[in-house]
C-alpha cells in the first residue's frame, strides 16, 4: 500500500503562494444580535391580522399594493413604477402571505423567500416586490394600531430630516449641471445636493471626456461653501481611479463619495474607503443581509446605503442598520423615486445612527393632497409623517378609479 501523505492547510496555501485568510467571527457578538433583533413592535396587535387579499391596482401612472384583513381594515403602498416585476408580485409573491397574521410579517420575510424557491430569484426582482406588499402590511398594522410606521419600528430619533436633493444628469457639460443643480436647491429650499461623476459601470471611463475633472472643482466654486456635496459614480472606477476621484472630492470638502466601485467588487472598493479621508458610501445594489454583515465587519464603506425597496422593505433595511450602528457606521438609505421619500421618511424618524442628510428626489407637491398633514420643508429638512400607517388620510379617495393591473 502507498502511503499517503497529509498536507495541512496551512502549507496547502502556502505551496499556492496564498495566505491564510483568518475566520470571520460570526458568534453572538454585538454585530450578530442586532442582525438577528426583532424590529416590527407588535405588541399592540391583541388578535391575530389575517390578510385576506393583495391586489395590484393602476391609476394616473401610479401603481399600487393594497392589503385587507379580514375584518375589513386596508393598507396601502405605492410602488416603484417597475411593470416588468409585476408577474413575481402576482405569481411567487402574493400567494404567500394570503391568509397569513400580518402580525407575524417579520418571520414571513423570510418564509417568503422559500415559498416556491423564491431565492432563485434573489435580487431586486424578488425583494422589489415584496417591499412593496411589505409597506402595504405595515400601513395596515399602523392604521389599525393608530401609530405611523416608524413608531411600530422603533423609537423617535428626530422630528425633522434633512435631505440632499439628487440630480441625475450625466451627460451634461458641468457648466450646464451645476446650473440644474441651483435650479434643484432653488425648488426645494435644499441645503445639499449629489450629483453624478464617472460614465456608470464604464471602466473607468467618464460618460463625457473631461466632464468629472471639470465638474468637481467647478461645483464648489459655483454652489459656494455653505451648499454639502455628494458624489455618486455608480460603479464607475477600479480602486486607482476610485481614489483619484476621491482625493479631488475630499479637496472640495465633499460629504461623501458613492459606489466609486463596481458595487459587487468590495475588495477595491475597501481599498479606496482605506485609502481616502473623505467617507465612501455604497450598498444600494446589496440584497444580501449576510454580504451587508461581512461587509460591515471589514468596513468596505464607512456608510451604509440599502434601497428600501430594492433590499427587501424597511424591516430588513432596519437590520442592516441595527448592524451598522453595532459596527460604530451611520446609515443612510437609497431610494427609487417617486413615492419612495414617504417611506425614507419613516425610516429616517426612528434609525438612531444615520448621516446628516437623506436624499431627496422631489415629488413633495404630487402627494401633497393625500395627507391631512402634509409633509413640509424648513430649512432643507423634511417633516416625518405622522398619521397612522404611512400617513395617508383616506387610502380608499387615493385609489377611488383605479383598475387592477
Amino acid at each position: 500500500m502507498v502511503p499517503t501523505m497529509r498536507i495541512s492547510r496551512r502549507k496547502l496555501l502556502a505551496v499556492a503562494g496564498l495566505a491564510a485568510i483568518p475566520p470571520i467571527a460570526y458568534a453572538e457578538d454585538a454585530i450578530a444580535r442586532a442582525r438577528t433583533r426583532k424590529v416590527l413592535d407588535t405588541s399592540r396587535f391583541r388578535k391575530p391580522v389575517i390578510i385576506e387579499s393583495i391586489e395590484l391596482l393602476q391609476k394616473n401612472g401610479e401603481s399600487f399594493v393594497r392589503v385587507r384583513s379580514k375584518d375589513g381594515v386596508s393598507g396601502i403602498s405605492v410602488t416603484n413604477r417597475r411593470p416588468y416585476l409585476h408577474a413575481i408580485l402576482k405569481e411567487r409573491v402574493i400567494p404567500y402571505f394570503l391568509k397569513k397574521d400580518a402580525r407575524e410579517l417579520e418571520g414571513h420575510l423570510f418564509g417568503v423567500y422559500r415559498f416556491r424557491s423564491n431565492y432563485k430569484l434573489q435580487g431586486l426582482a424578488l425583494w422589489s416586490p415584496l417591499a412593496w406588499v411589505e409597506f402595504a402590511i405595515l400601513d395596515l398594522l399602523g392604521r389599525i394600531a393608530g401609530q405611523p410606521i416608524w413608531r411600530l419600528l422603533g423609537e423617535k430619533q428626530r422630528e425633522r430630516v434633512p435631505f440632499y436633493v439628487a440630480s441625475g444628469n450625466r451627460n451634461n457639460t458641468p457648466e450646464q449641471e451645476v446650473r440644474h443643480l441651483r435650479r434643484l436647491l432653488d425648488e426645494t429650499n435644499g441645503r445639499a445636493v449629489k450629483y453624478r461623476v464617472g460614465g456608470r459601470m464604464n471602466r473607468n471611463a467618464d460618460s463625457i471626456p473631461g466632464r468629472t475633472e471639470r465638474l468637481i472643482p467647478l461645483s464648489r466654486r459655483f454652489l459656494g461653501n455653505k451648499v454639502a456635496i455628494h458624489a455618486d459614480a455608480n460603479s464607475s472606477y477600479d480602486a486607482k481611479n476610485g481614489i483619484r476621484v476621491g482625493r479631488m472630492l475630499e479637496d472640495i470638502d465633499a460629504v461623501y463619495f458613492e459606489e466609486p466601485c463596481p458595487f459587487d467588487e468590495l475588495g477595491e472598493t475597501r481599498k479606496v474607503t482605506e485609502a481616502l479621508k473623505i467617507p465612501v458610501a455604497g450598498g444600494e445594489q446589496e440584497f444580501s443581509q449576510w454580504r451587508f454583515e461581512h461587509a460591515i465587519r471589514t468596513r468596505v464603506t464607512d456608510i451604509v446605503q440599502p434601497d428600501l425597496q430594492y433590499h427587501g422593505g424597511l424591516i430588513r433595511s432596519k437590520r442592516v442598520a441595527n448592524m451598522a450602528e453595532a459596527a460604530g457606521l451611520s446609515t443612510t438609505c437609497h431610494i427609487s423615486g417617486g413615492f419612495g421619500f414617504f417611506y425614507m421618511l419613516h425610516f429616517a424618524a426612528c434609525t438612531k445612527n444615520i448621516g446628516p442628510w437623506q436624499e431627496y428626489k422631489r415629488g413633495i407637491e404630487r402627494y401633497a393632497d393625500w395627507f391631512a398633514n402634509p409633509i413640509d420643508i424648513q430649512d432643507g429638512a423634511l417633516s416625518i409623517p405622522t398619521g397612522p400607517g404611512v400617513g395617508i388620510t383616506d387610502p380608499e379617495a387615493v385609489l377611488h378609479g383605479a383598475v387592477k393591473a
